[in-house]
């Protein structure tokens, strides 16, 4: 994600906590966290489907997924 949507994401949380926000900035605010989230999950899957176990006797398998 760029740094300039995680940027106007913590514009719009300081504005919230401190002056308030309009139904714009609100509706601006819950898609960006959406696609921040959606970026996030996205890139910790990627990392998840990389990942390998090593037992003790030096053996690596594949990292699966639950059903």
């Amino acid at each position: 994600m760029e740094s300039e949507r995680v940027k106007r994401i913590n514009e719009l949380a300081k504005k919230a906590k401190t002056v308030g926000l309009t139904a714009e900035e609100t509706a601006e605010r819950d898609r960006l966290r959406q696609e921040y989230l959606a970026a996030f999950r996205k890139n910790l899957t990627a990392q998840l489907d990389n990942t390998y176990i090593v037992d003790p006797n030096g053996n690596k398998r594949k990292l699966e997924r639950k059903k």
